[in-house]
C-alpha cells in the first residue's frame, strides 16, 4: 500500500469522531469581503462538503473592501465614525448593488455541478430572503449614520424551517426595516446575531487574525484570556472586530466560536476535523481541561503509558493496578483524548503525609505546550490541599525536568518506609524531592 493511501486512511479514520460529533449541528459561517475578495471556489467546495456529511449551515457575509472599491470607482467619498461607515442615499445603493453581485456569484458557485469536481452530484440548495430585521444605528455623537442600521431581529423559524428543509441560508450584510426601507449592516454583526437566534453549535468567523495569539502557540482560548489579550491589542489591528465579535457571541450563550485565516487552503476542513485545527477556538466549555481521572479513562491512560513502559522510562504497570489506582490520577483531556496523566501516590507515616509523583507522561504531539508542567501544578494543588509536606519522584531518565521544577537530589533514607521497601536496585532511579509550602484556600 503506498504512503499516500495509508495517510489518508489515517487522516480518515481519525476525524470520524468529528464527523459523527458534528453531523445534525447547525454551523454559522462568516466569510468576510477579504475573504470573498479571492478565488472562493476551494471555500465553497468546501463549505458543500460540510452540507454532505450532515452539517446544517447558515452563512453570512461582509463586503467592506467591495464597496470601497466602487465607491472609489464612483467617485464617492467615504466616510466614517467610529468605525461605522456613514452610508447616504448614493452609497446604500451601491452597497445593495455589491452584497447582491455577491450573493448571485455565491449561489452560482455553490450550483456548480461538472463531472470531476468536488461539486458533482452535491445538489446543493442555497437560499435567502428577507430573514433579517433591521433599524437604524440614528445618531451618534451628532454624527446621523443614515442608511447605515443594526440588527433588530433575526426571523429565527424562518432560517430554521430551510435547514430542516436541507438548504444553506445565504445572509446577506443588509437587513429591512418595519418601514420597508433597506439598510447597510455590519456582516460580523448579521453572523453573530443568527447564531444567538438559532442558538447555532458554532460559529465560525473566515477572516483576519492579525489581533490574535498563534494558533501554534495558543490554538484554545476562555473568553476571559481573550478580554485579556485583547487589553494590549491596537484598536486599527486587523481582525480585531473579528475577535470582538467571537468574545460577545461567547457571551451571549454561543459555546464555540472559531477564527480562521481565510486565506488558508482547506482551513475550514482542518479546523472542523482535526483535533487540532489551524485556527483559534474560543470556548466557554472545558475543551482542554485537567481533572481527576475517572473509571472511563483508563484506555487513555494506559495508550499514554505503555509506549514509555516500553523503553524503560516508566515501570510497567497492569491494567488491574490502573483500575485500583486510578482515583489518585490527574488527566489532561482535550477534546475528548486524554493527552496527559500523573499520578500522586500518598504514604502516611510518624514523621508526616509524603506523596510520590508517578506516572507522569504527555502525549508526543504535546510535549511542548507545557502541559507537563500544568500536570506538576495541578498535582501540587490536589496535595497541599491533602496536606502533605513533601513530594518524591524516582527517575532514571528526566532528571533534568523534575529540578527545574523546584525538585532537589535525595537519598533512600528521605522516602517512606513502605516506599524503600519497593525500591528496585536494578533501575537504579534517581531520588527527587519537593517541599511543599501550606495549602492556600
Amino acid at each position: 500500500m503506498s504512503t499516500y493511501s495509508d495517510d489518508f486512511l489515517s487522516f480518515f479514520r481519525a476525524s470520524s469522531p468529528y464527523i459523527h460529533a458534528h453531523r445534525g449541528k447547525t454551523l454559522v459561517v462568516y466569510l468576510s469581503g477579504e475573504a470573498l475578495a479571492h478565488d472562493t471556489s476551494a471555500l465553497i467546495h468546501d463549505l458543500a462538503l460540510l452540507r454532505s456529511l450532515g452539517l446544517r449551515l447558515v452563512i453570512a457575509y461582509g463586503a467592506r473592501p467591495q464597496i470601497t472599491a466602487d465607491c472609489n470607482a464612483e467617485g464617492i467619498a467615504e466616510a466614517f465614525h467610529d468605525g461605522l461607515r456613514v452610508t447616504d442615499a448614493r452609497t446604500l445603493k451601491i452597497a445593495v448593488g455589491v452584497t447582491q453581485q455577491l450573493l448571485v456569484r455565491l449561489q452560482a458557485e455553490f450550483s456548480t455541478g461538472l463531472v470531476n469536481s468536488p461539486m458533482h452530484g452535491a445538489g446543493v440548495s442555497v437560499v435567502s430572503g428577507n430573514f433579517v430585521h433591521a433599524m437604524p444605528r440614528g445618531i451618534i455623537n451628532g454624527v446621523d449614520l443614515q442608511f447605515t442600521g443594526t440588527v433588530r431581529r433575526i426571523n429565527a423559524d424562518g432560517i430554521r424551517h430551510q435547514l430542516d428543509a436541507g438548504n444553506i441560508v445565504l445572509l446577506p450584510p443588509h437587513g429591512f426595516s418595519v418601514t420597508g426601507e433597506v439598510f447597510n449592516l455590519n456582516g460580523l454583526e448579521v453572523a453573530a446575531a443568527a447564531a444567538e437566534a438559532i442558538k447555532a453549535d458554532k460559529l465560525t468567523l473566515l477572516g483576519q487574525m492579525d489581533a490574535l495569539p498563534r494558533p501554534a502557540e495558543q490554538g484554545q482560548l476562555t473568553p476571559h484570556e481573550l478580554r485579556q489579550h485583547l487589553q494590549q491589542v491596537a484598536a486599527d489591528t486587523p481582525g480585531l472586530p473579528e475577535a470582538q465579535t467571537a468574545l460577545q457571541a461567547c457571551q451571549q450563550g454561543i459555546a464555540r466560536v472559531h477564527i480562521l485565516d481565510a486565506t488558508e487552503p482547506g482551513g475550514l476542513l482542518r479546523e472542523l476535523y482535526t483535533r487540532d485545527g489551524c485556527g483559534i477556538m474560543v470556548s466557554r466549555d472545558d475543551y482542554d481541561n485537567f481533572r481527576s481521572a475517572r473509571a472511563e479513562d483508563i484506555g487513555g491512560i494506559i495508550e499514554l503509558l505503555r509506549p514509555l513502559e516500553e523503553q524503560g522510562v516508566l515501570v510497567r504497570r497492569s491494567r488491574e493496578q490502573l483500575e485500583r489506582d486510578v482515583n489518585e490520577f490527574v488527566v489532561n483531556e482535550r477534546d475528548g483524548m486524554i493527552v496527559g496523566c500523573a499520578a500522586l501516590h500518598t504514604f502516611v507515616s510518624e514523621t508526616g503525609k509524603q506523596a510520590e509523583l508517578a506516572c507522569v507522561a504527555v502525549h508526543p504531539d504535546y510535549r511542548t505546550h507545557g502541559r507537563g508542567a500544568r500536570l506538576l501544578e495541578q498535582v501540587e494543588r490536589q496535595a497541599r490541599a491533602q496536606g502533605i509536606q513533601q513530594l518524591f519522584a524516582l527517575t532514571t531518565r528526566t532528571t533534568h525536568w523534575f529540578q527545574e521544577h523546584g525538585f532537589e537530589p535525595g537519598a533512600l533514607g528521605d522516602l517512606p518506609d513502605q516506599r524503600q521497601a519497593l525500591y528496585n536496585y536494578q533501575r537504579n532511579s534517581r531520588i527527587l524531592i519537593k517541599r511543599l509550602g501550606p495549602h492556600r484556600t
